[in-house]
């Protein structure tokens, strides 16, 4: 519950009061109906129970009954609904205080369950009646907002009486007497609110009390004014340099992570260049055939040797430059993907002779003179011109000329092209 609605309803209720104590009624007998003190005058108590809101403001309930007058307690009205019991209070405040320290009025009253006290809480308005009448009596309400509000506190249930609860009222009230020195000031009775189920209003007042008021110094003799309190030490707050410190602190994590990044970036994995691009089967196959010709083999006597690097070159050579494996083709299979590859008819023949030659000496068992392997060499490199492409083409050098056969006359189509007309279907 907000501190302020319930000061606000606490003083409604002494509107409600004093709205009551202007109409005539007749008190009904009852211990409660016992007459003010002579002590307080009239007009204060008028005034204490003037307000900005009164009780009365609230609603009915549709059928009830209207509430009747109980009784007036030094100028504040009691009002019991018809057939209601009154709600017994218990008041407690000090019969001693201090100029301008706050004096709590302690108030605990017991209600039927299912009742609520001050269900609209309370309000402070300083230019209210009822404040200026308490202003007038000697006591200031402290601020709602700080730690001398109105506080209520609801007890737990009694399982030995379930058909009553108790709720606390305690309200700080601040003794304030217009000259220094001891006084003796009077709180008049003040109404308190407690809303039925039904939706009625029984207003119960508090008795009066008194309070003497000493001042702070009083029990000092020849008090003087004390010197201030030693100086404290003043915190200033840096707001540069809170920023210097967050600015400073976001770019050392920038720059953390720049620099793991740059990091990381110069340490990714290269990208690997590319191979060298092959060098032409026949540039391999005119070095590999130099190197046998300066090996000096054929000084030595090795011409078997001489015989088989030449045989490997030229196999090596025409599988690279007409896609197939050259070295584990037989002679029939190079020539018959040689014919697939449309080589030249004067150049097909040429391999034709120069391989069946290197066979003669490979599987006859057949030693070659030193002339046949110079031919053979020749021969070879013969092949591997002959058969590069015309812008590789080295200088100009003699063909191979090969005899004519017996099938062959003027005119007639070249051996190959007979055989692709053969297999056209």
């Amino acid at each position: 519950m907000k501190r302020q609605p319930l000061l606000a309803l606490f003083l409604a209720v002494i509107a409600a009061a004093g709205i009551a104590t202007a109409r005539p009624r007749k008190p009904a007998p009852g211990p409660s109906a016992a007459p003010a003190p002579s002590a307080i005058p009239a007009t204060t108590a008028s005034a204490a129970a003037s307000a900005v809101a009164a009780p009365s403001a609230m609603p009915a309930a549709s059928g009830s009954a209207a509430p009747v007058a109980a009784g007036s307690v030094g100028g504040c009205v009691e009002t019991i609904p018809s057939g209601a019991l009154r709600p017994a209070l218990t008041e407690s405040f000090p019969t001693h205080g201090l100029s301008g320290y706050a004096a709590t009025l302690k108030v605990v009253v017991t209600h039927g369950r299912g009742e609520s006290v001050l269900p609209h809480g309370l309000e402070l308005q300083s230019e209210s009646d009822s404040a200026k009448a308490l202003k007038a009596a000697g006591f200031v309400l402290p601020d709602q907002d700080g730690g001398g509000a109105a506080r209520l506190t609801p007890a737990p249930a009694d399982p030995a009486h379930p058909d009553k609860t108790t709720t606390t009222l305690e309200l700080p009230l601040v003794p304030l007497p217009p000259e220094p020195g001891r006084h003796t000031l009077v709180l008049p009775p003040l109404p308190v609110a407690v809303a039925r189920a039904n939706g009625e209003i029984a207003t119960v007042c508090t008795k009066e009390h008194t309070l003497v008021v000493e001042d702070a110094t009083s029990s000092t003799p020849n008090a003087q004014p004390k010197p201030n309190p030693p100086a404290r030490a003043q915190r200033e707050e840096w707001t540069w340099m809170r920023q210097a410190t967050t600015y400073a602190a976001i770019g050392l994590v920038a720059g953390v992570l720049l620099a793991w990044a740059i990091r990381r970036w110069l340490a990714r994995p290269k990208p690997v260049p590319p191979p060298p691009p092959p060098r032409p089967p026949w540039e391999v196959a005119l070095e590999k055939l130099d190197e046998v010709r300066h090996a000096g083999l054929l000084e030595v006597g090795r011409f078997q040797e001489y015989f088989d690097r030449v045989n490997d070159a030229v196999r090596a050579y025409l599988g690279a430059r007409y896609d197939f494996d050259g070295l584990e083709s037989t002679t029939d299979e190079i020539l018959k993907s040689l014919k697939r590859a449309s080589i030249e008819r004067l150049a097909l023949a040429g391999v034709l002779e120069f391989l069946s030659e290197c066979d003669l000496v490979k599987f006859a068992n057949m030693t070659p003179e030193q002339n046949a392997c110079e031919r053979a060499l020749d021969s070879a490199e013969r092949i591997v011109r002959t058969t590069m492409p015309l812008g590789r083409m080295m200088p100009q050098v003699p063909t191979l000329e090969v005899p004519p056969t017996p099938g062959d006359r003027p005119g007639a189509a070249p051996p190959d092209e007979r055989d692709r007309r053969e297999e056209r279907p």
